[in-house]
């Protein structure tokens, strides 16, 4: 029998393993433990055994569990070891920069004005954009996959990066055109409470929390209608009724296309929007270019 387990299923098995517990795990992972014991179970029904035992007194390995643990952290190692190559590949690379996104940065034409400022100074350099979904708060930083990304705060183990900010922005809340509050000129976020939100994956954990407001809601838990990955599920979402969501007012023009309006919220926190590096990134010399290209650009330098 043939199993494609993912690197990942094996990194979540071997910090369960070792922490014997699952909160533990999942803050070591930077993920929400909800979602690690997801794909924990996942993998259990995948391999057809338990690899855990679940009770009261508290989590412990089974003996398939005991007989797998070695092998995974094998293949961890041997997988570290090919990371490692890779990075050495992509150091090879200086040409290159990547920059990743989750929600293209439309702001004034912000992106082509910091391509312009760098390439004047790094003519030799190509700059190669990653669009990815919003599973992946970081845009690609976590996994390496990215060089510099424009993202939201707040991160997923947010220590591990710097940043420089690129907008802070007021939220407004976007509901469809026949919504009893769309006639408002202001909602405050107390008449939100009792509304079904959309909301962002449960891997994308405190950025999840953040557009939820789930520090205005005095403890509250919020109710959701939908989870959506990208602009275009958001927008699908509130043309079919399925929930309201906050929304920064320099993207409220990506979902107002017609039969979605968004009127500003009092009571709620501004986001931030920032192009953000990895911490050891810091002192490369293109990473480095291309966060003052930024901050020129956006007058922070």
């Amino acid at each position: 029998m043939t199993l494609d387990v993912h690197v990942r299923d094996l990194r979540y098995f071997v910090a369960v393993a070792e922490e014997l517990h699952f909160t533990r795990a999942a803050e070591r992972l930077y993920v929400s433990q909800p979602a690690l014991s997801k794909q924990v179970r996942a993998l259990e029904r995948q391999l057809g055994i338990e690899l855990f035992r679940r009770d009261r007194r508290g989590v412990a390995l089974t003996d398939a569990g005991t007989a797998l643990l070695p092998h995974a952290r094998r293949v961890l190692d041997a997988w570290q070891e090919g990371a490692a190559a890779i990075d050495t590949a992509r150091s090879a690379q200086r040409g290159t920069l990547v920059v990743g996104m989750s929600t293209s940065p439309v702001r004034g034409g912000l992106l082509p004005a910091i391509r312009s400022r760098f390439t004047a100074a790094h003519p030799e350099t190509r700059i190669r954009l990653r669009q990815v979904n919003w599973e992946d708060p970081t845009a690609g930083l976590a996994d390496g996959a990215a060089d510099v990304a424009f993202v939201w705060l707040p991160l997923p183990g947010q220590e591990r990066y710097d940043w420089t900010v690129v907008a802070e922005e007021p939220l407004m809340v976007a509901l469809p055109d026949t919504h009893p509050l769309a006639g408002r000129a202001e909602v405050d976020f107390s008449e939100l409470l009792d509304e079904p939100f959309l909301a962002l994956p449960e891997s994308t954990g405190p950025l999840r929390d953040f557009w939820l407001a789930l520090d205005a809601r005095g403890g509250r838990p919020p109710r959701i209608g939908a989870e959506i990955a990208s602009t275009e599920e958001t927008y699908e979402a509130l043309t079919a009724g399925l929930g309201v969501c906050l929304v920064a007012a320099g993207n409220v023009p990506l979902l107002t296309l017609g039969g979605v309006t968004a009127r500003p919220v009092r009571g709620v926190t501004p986001s931030r929007y920032v192009l953000a590096w990895r911490r050891e990134d810091g002192r490369r010399p293109l990473v480095r270019a291309y966060a003052q290209a930024c901050r020129r650009v956006t007058g922070r330098s």
